[in-house]
């Protein structure tokens, strides 16, 4: 998350609309952004999110991570919230700066992932958070945060088929990954630099399909009004090094951009985030759309649609 100061009309401050729900944004009751994208052994696919609270106020508001669920890719049951910033105990007493998140599964027991200030100087304080639960979609408990790591964002955890969990978190321009200890609340060794990245901005997210590593990520691309591209590279191993393959999403409607890619029931997917209900900037909402891969492992540009059933 990148912030920007930006002004807003009093009949904007002051508006309170109400959505209904077909096709993309596919939240549209609130506003959301960072989807997280999981399938459980439930046979359900998760979305845990950040929300953007309005009126915004640049980035900083952001609190009270949801988490949505599926079975059909079309009817969506929201859980609710599930932590805020104010049950964070070594988190910032003004609250607020619950960035993008993401969750794992080990042993019967989801972990929630999530980046959060421990101080009034947010910028230098950030760090990890780690909450747990029985369930994927409540009773999350704060559980304290990863030690040792630089103040950074947007973490992402990756299982392999062999059960060894990788922790990836960046931002600015720097990309690092290393292994998780099995209590996946500790880092085995130290974290490397993700090398052959190209134009590194933040949001991580791998996954792995037919023995190959994805690292995707949203790039620094802002021109002639246009914003965060999402960008690939692949590798052989989990931490690399990498080999950059291109773009796959084009700029949205919004500053940024954070995805995730995910397979369900054999379709390959991907979720990102968008302004099409708010037309502005921090009043982002979740979108998901088909993603589709070449003969050679390869993505093709994800085609963004709009108020389409998927």
């Amino acid at each position: 998350m990148v912030c920007r100061t930006f002004f807003l009309s009093v009949s904007f401050l002051f508006s309170i609309v109400c959505f209904g729900q077909s096709g993309n944004p596919f939240i549209r009751d609130m506003y959301t952004a960072d989807p997280s994208a999981h399938v459980w052994a439930d046979g359900r696919l998760y979305v845990y999110a950040s929300h953007d609270i309005a009126p915004p106020r640049g980035c900083d508001l952001m609190d009270q991570y949801h988490v949505f669920s599926t079975d059909d890719m079309v009817h969506w049951k929201d859980h609710g919230e599930i932590l805020r910033a104010a049950q964070v105990p070594w988190g910032r007493k003004e609250g607020g700066f619950m960035w993008a998140p993401d969750c794992a599964y080990r042993n019967g027991v989801y972990y929630f992932y999530f980046p959060h200030p421990s101080g009034t100087a947010w910028n230098s304080t950030w760090k990890i958070g780690v909450a747990t639960s029985r369930n994927p979609a409540s009773d999350f408990k704060v559980q304290g945060y990863i030690q040792g790591l630089e103040s950074m964002i947007d973490p992402c955890v990756f299982v392999d088929d062999d059960g060894q969990a990788y922790f990836y978190y960046g931002g600015g321009g720097t990309c690092k990954g290393g292994k998780l200890r099995d209590n996946m609340t500790e880092i085995d060794g130290e974290m490397k630099q993700m090398e052959g990245l190209v134009d590194f901005h933040e949001a991580s997210w791998v996954h792995k399909r037919n023995g190959l590593y994805y690292l995707s990520y949203s790039d620094n691309h802002d021109s002639a009004g246009q914003h965060n591209r999402m960008c690939y590279a692949t590798s052989r191993s989990p931490l690399g090094p990498w080999e950059y393959k291109g773009i796959y999403m084009a700029p949205t409607d919004s500053y940024t951009n954070h995805g995730s890619i995910v397979e369900y029931k054999g379709q390959w997917y991907s979720f990102y985030h968008n302004s099409a209900l708010s037309h502005f900037d921090w009043l982002r909402s979740i979108c998901l759309d088909k993603l589709y891969y070449n003969a050679d492992g390869t993505i093709q540009m994800v085609n963004q649609t709009h108020d389409e059933k998927h």
